[in-house]
């Protein structure tokens, strides 16, 4: 038995648009949980990981990058950052130690100006630096807008997160365990399905498409396979908001569409090891972002995994 306490808590991660969220979440617990795409608001709510280890564990809450609140689901973004920020033992605070803060950093920071939790300054995306004196003008320019507990440099892709998981330890309470050692996040497979559909369009396409996109899983239906195991049928809706958009999705002979397909349903038979059967259709639903009724009924979809 190890005479050192057991420590537990919820950490949440924000930052603006792009600073690596959640290719930091994913690389934390060693698996894909999170879409990753270059491209702001890839993340659209919040994203629970549980991180297990001997004498640890941390409840990691990856959130959508702080933005401009343009339309109801973006406020609904910003509401999901604000909840998650609430009552959590930890912030981390990332950040690109590339480039000096800017006004959206700016914007961030205001977001934790209140918080009582302590907050972490992680400066991401190291590797990219081929002098790391260069990030010291940058660390001096964050510590002049706020105090930070700490400070750590880290590549969320390829690094060593170690001294990372060191500093968050030292500052989670002593508890026990919140959930099951085998227990990864809450979401349900059907947002993970749909949200991995959604990552090969911002993939595959460019402009306005990524923004207007919203995956809808319309049927799920597992049968036992004739060789053994579990087959899973997934009918999903990809709904845009223009006909251009639909027209892009679909590409010439129903090419695009296809190896969205057949990217998503890869990346869903590794999470769920499982054969996975995947049909897609589009349909345009016109300024969707701006509905109420259906971002409810997204919400609801993404909660109940229906």
């Amino acid at each position: 038995m190890s005479s050192q306490p057991h420590r537990s808590g919820f950490v949440s991660i924000v930052g603006r648009p792009n600073a690596g969220k959640s290719t930091l979440l994913n690389t934390l617990l060693g698996t894909k949980l999170a879409i990753v795409a270059d491209k702001p608001q890839t993340t659209r709510t919040v994203i629970q990981g549980v991180l297990t280890e001997p004498g640890a564990q941390i409840v990691f809450l990856d959130t959508p990058g702080i933005h401009e609140a343009k339309t109801l689901l973006h406020q609904r973004m910003l509401e999901s950052i604000r909840q998650a920020m609430e009552d959590r033992d930890l912030i981390l605070f990332l950040a690109d130690a590339t480039r000096a803060p800017g006004p959206l950093d700016d914007q961030a920071l205001e977001w934790i100006r209140d918080v009582k939790a302590p907050v972490l300054l992680v400066l991401n995306k190291v590797d990219l630096l081929s002098n790391k004196a260069a990030m010291l003008p940058v660390l001096e320019a964050y510590q002049g807008k706020r105090d930070f507990e700490a400070f750590i440099p880290i590549s969320a892709l390829n690094g060593d997160l170690g001294p990372l998981k060191a500093e968050i330890l030292k500052r989670l309470p002593e508890g026990p365990a919140y959930f099951p050692e085998d227990h990864l996040t809450d979401l349900p497979e059907k947002f993970l399905a749909a949200e991995f559909i959604r990552e090969k369009i911002l993939h595959a396409t460019r402009e306005e498409v990524p923004h207007s996109v919203a995956v809808v899983i319309d049927v799920w239906k597992e049968e036992p396979r004739k060789k053994g195991g579990v087959l899973t049928r997934i009918l999903a809706t990809i709904h845009v908001e223009r006909e251009g958009q639909k027209r892009i999705l679909i590409g010439q002979g129903g090419s695009l569409l296809k190896q969205i397909g057949t990217e998503a349903r890869l990346e869903m038979e590794r999470l769920l090891d499982r054969k996975i059967f995947l049909e897609l259709f589009v349909r345009v639903t016109e300024d969707w972002r701006q509905r109420a009724q259906f971002l409810n009924e997204l919400d609801q979809s993404r909660q109940a995994g229906e």
